[in-house]
């Protein structure tokens, strides 16, 4: 976090000119880390004044190396950048992901704010190492392995100041640099919280990636409260089967107050009093609710263990028929005994998932489905056995047939010299879970189609069949027989894969609203007492969502982010602009329909308007003609979408 305030731009840019000059050091009131950067900048013979052009910018052909390279850490990231870009957005900002050399992999955002050269230096495959570009948030994050912000004249390079960014670094389960989040922006648009949201972004990534990279291993689940647990604020540390600590988050080591250095030099008897086999039996009775565990120095806390490579040693408790066990509640299937279509959904499931009937979830995009296919799995006999998800539309179409069926040592050019297993053979004795199935080429679902029939695949540059055996779940927000009649998915496939269809509910008709927000907030800040405001609450509840369940929990994670600690209730000035804006419109068409009702009821004449009010009365019938659609009301009006946004603001 910074330890000092932002310093005027004057005063930043006379310390900087006394330390390349004269070599003085910045006075006091210049942040330390901002001083010590500085001088690694002046180190790497860069000079503040004049353009740097950077000569280490990738290739096309390097750069798609370098993304194959980073496919998990971009895989994991995307989903979040995604999120994180819904906060910032109409900001003049724009999400970075860059790789552990500070080479950016993936962006999204506004590029308005750049000129036509800044553009290309914020481009993927640009270089924002600090002995490149000088003092900025990527490569000093890069560099020290720590979040940073660093603001306008903060930059070592004068060109750069125009600029505001905050970075934070993604870590491995063994504390190795894989990569920087950054939000940068106009300088102008700097706000305090941004670092906060996108380290909070850093640590889902993160928490994402171990779960991902420990899912063979015993993985523990650490909260101080029981509500705590998966949160992103929970701890999580992987164990091997004898008890020692493979990897951990960075919360999991602060909570047992490690370092990384002590993971695979610490094992379990060294950190609990209970013993290690005591979970593994708790585990594997299949108790939902949280063990408790006292640390060696006399800590209380809850812990949550799953575990894929158990099912070996509990083979003696599912030989026999499973009870019937619910889905369990996660982040959007929390409500589930509350909103009855998806309850019937969620039953249905249950009930084909361990008799070898493909299960594909249907829904509107953002509804759930790949979290509804894991509380699946988790409920079927092979709930110790790898899920393994597949997004089939996130996958460059020339790496999908590799990373779907595996490949052998030099299958091609720039595979790994050791194979690749491939996500179907990982999914072995689990789950397979494939997600946006509509989006898979034609070529592809030839090969599927194969595998599914024969229970082989065969990887790439290969000519030996490996058996597989996998539950099935696929899921689409399409609609799979209008594709098969415009060629676009075969209709062999489609009855190969449709075993069972459940389709999942859109936010906007689902019955459990309030129940599923307070869920929510009690994931997101699981120490504080949250509510919305009621005012808040019915306009939120009358809204569409078109993002569903995924743009209801940004949201919802971002106003918890933007709350003040002493702050309890969830109001407007929580939300996002464009939020807002959308929430007033809505009322506003509403309002409008209903005085259209009353009105067509009155034959008086209408008194005599003032400009003001003919001004609303007419933005309030464009809104309901276009039943609450901003551009679309802007359009009609002749008039630009921003500025009917604030004419909005202005009731």
């Amino acid at each position: 976090m910074r330890n000092h305030a932002i310093l005027p731009s004057s005063h930043l840019k006379q310390a900087r000119l006394q330390l390349v000059e004269y070599g003085i050091h910045p006075a006091p009131g210049i942040d330390d880390r901002i001083a010590q950067s500085w001088q690694r900048s002046l180190s790497a013979g860069l000079f503040p004044v004049g353009r740097v052009e950077c000569e280490d910018n990738l290739s096309s052909s390097n750069l798609q190396h370098a993304r194959h390279f980073n496919h998990e850490l971009i895989c994991h990231s995307e989903p979040v950048i995604e999120y994180l870009f819904e906060q910032v957005r109409h900001s003049h900002s724009m999400v970075i992901l860059a790789d552990a050399q500070g080479v950016l992999m993936h962006t999204l955002g506004d590029l308005d704010f750049l000129s036509k050269a800044d553009r290309v230096a914020l481009k993927c495959g640009a270089t924002w190492a600090e002995n490149q570009r000088g003092t900025n948030a990527i490569g000093t994050a890069v560099a020290e392995a720590n979040e940073i912000e660093i603001h306008g004249a903060e930059h070592y390079l004068e060109h750069n100041e125009f600029l505001t960014c905050a970075a934070a670094p993604i870590l491995s389960a063994r504390g190795s640099l894989m990569g920087i989040l950054d939000i940068s922006g106009d300088h102008r648009s700097r706000h305090p919280h941004t670092l906060g949201l996108v380290s909070t972004a850093a640590q889902m990534i993160e928490n994402s990636m171990v779960l991902s990279a420990c899912q063979h291993q015993i993985i523990v689940q650490l909260h101080p409260r029981a509500e705590g647990l998966g949160s992103v604020a929970q701890g999580m540390l992987a164990f091997s089967e004898d008890g020692w600590l493979t990897g951990a988050n960075r919360k999991g080591l602060a909570l047992l107050k490690l370092r990384y250095n002590d993971i695979a030099a610490t094992c379990w008897s060294d950190l609990f009093e209970k013993e290690f086999q005591h979970i593994l039996s708790f585990h594997q009775r299949a108790v939902i609710r949280p063990e408790t565990l006292r640390t060696k120095d006399g800590s209380m806390l809850f812990a949550q263990v799953h575990s894929h490579s158990l099912a070996r040693q509990a083979l003696s408790v599912h030989t026999k028929s499973a009870p019937a066990t619910p889905i369990p509640a996660t982040t959007v299937t929390a409500a589930t005994n509350e909103d009855t279509q998806w309850l019937a959904a969620s039953e249905k499931a249950r009930r084909v998932i361990d008799k070898a009937i493909p299960l594909l979830v249907t829904g509107e995009s953002g509804v759930g489905k790949e979290l509804f296919a894991q509380a699946t799995h988790h409920a079927s006999l092979r709930r110790n056995k790898p899920f393994v998800a597949v997004n089939c539309a996130a996958i460059p179409e020339h790496l999908i047939e590799a990373e779907l069926f595996g490949y052998v040592a030099g299958a091609f050019t720039g595979a790994s010299k050791q194979g690749a297993q491939g996500r179907l053979r990982e999914a072995h004795g689990g789950t397979l879970f494939l997600d946006e199935i509509g989006d898979m080429p034609l070529g592809l679902q030839t090969r599927l189609l194969r595998v599914l029939q024969e229970r082989q695949v065969t990887p790439l540059g290969s000519s030996t069949p490996v058996a597989v055996d996998f539950n099935l779940i696929c899921a689409t927000h399409q609609n799979l027989k209008n594709s098969i009649t415009k060629g676009g998915f075969r209709e062999d496939l489609f009855y190969r894969i449709n075993g069972l269809t459940v389709c999942l509910p859109a936010l906007r008709a689902r019955t459990d609203f309030e129940f599923l927000c307070g869920r929510l907030l009690q994931e997101f800040a699981p120490d504080s007492d949250l509510h919305i405001a009621p005012d808040l609450l019915a306009a939120m509840k009358a809204f569409q969502w078109p993002g569903n369940l995924r743009q209801l929990s940004h949201v919802l994670r971002a106003a918890v982010a933007l709350r003040d600690d002493d702050q309890h209730c969830i109001s407007w000035e929580h939300l996002a602009d464009d939020l807002v804006t959308e929430l007033k419109a809505q009322a506003l068409s509403q309002s409008t329909t209903a005085a259209s009702t009353a009105i067509a009821t009155d034959t008086t004449a209408e008194p005599q308007l003032s400009l003001h009010a003919r001004s609303m009365k007419a933005i309030r019938q464009a809104l309901a003609n276009a039943n609450g659609n901003v551009s679309a009301a802007a359009r009609e009006l002749g008039i630009s979408r921003q500025t009917l946004y604030r004419k909005l603001q202005e009731t």
